[in-house]
């Protein structure tokens, strides 16, 4: 995310929506589109995982205590850190996860490759498709995983109408459908294949490309 961005991302995903998303973890453990992407990162059993834009930081959780070893989060909000720290020492997790407040593109060259790397949810936020995905897949060992918006008419005009009412309000925060034509093309550049892809409802869609 662009520096001039950032600020208006933290007004979006601020303390409000990361209380409330730990609240919900806590309860109801992890859902929807986030469980569907854990589950395809297959056997994670004594690895790493990185996750960008990961907010309180629910699928790396679930992914360490399902067998893997270390993980990172890279977030740009700084909003989610006082929840998130919460719910790592819940779980006993303490000097297993380490915890970034950054631009994953820009301070990418000072991140080091992880097993798995997990973007939910996030490539709809960032407006630089080609710099996150091929970011990512860089520093992806094994497995990429991507949750994104579906690229259908229909969810074209629900996010058109949402960035319209955004700009109203003089935000410089915006959603993107991106191609996923695109997003393939950026990890098949960093030698990563499509190994599996899934829609989840009528919105979203995830997918994870595996090395080798």
């Amino acid at each position: 995310m662009p520096a001039c961005c950032a600020h208006d991302y933290e007004k979006v995903f601020g303390r409000k929506t990361a209380a409330r998303d730990a609240r919900r973890f806590r309860r109801r453990g992890l859902r929807g589109s986030g469980a569907a992407l854990a589950e395809l990162a297959g056997d994670v059993e004594g690895e790493s995982v990185l996750e960008v834009g990961g907010g309180i930081g629910a699928i790396e959780l679930a992914l360490l205590e399902a067998g893997a070893e270390r993980a990172t989060n890279v977030e740009l909000a700084a909003s989610y850190e006082e929840a998130a720290a919460g719910l790592v020492a819940e779980r006993n997790l303490e000097g297993r996860v380490e915890r970034r407040v950054a631009d994953f593109v820009a301070d990418a060259d000072d991140i080091a490759p992880h097993d798995v790397v997990v973007l939910h949810r996030v490539v709809c936020c960032y407006p630089d498709i080609d710099a996150l995905v091929g970011a990512a897949a860089a520093r992806t060992r094994r497995r990429l995983l991507l949750t994104y918006p579906q690229e259908r008419a229909a969810v074209r005009a629900v996010v058109s109408v949402m960035n319209a009412v955004t700009r109203m309000t003089g935000s410089t925060f915006q959603v993107y459908v991106h191609p996923v034509e695109r997003m393939a093309a950026a990890a098949d550049a960093q030698g990563l294949t499509l190994a599996e892809r899934r829609r989840h409802g009528i919105a979203w869609e995830s997918a994870a490309y595996s090395r080798g």
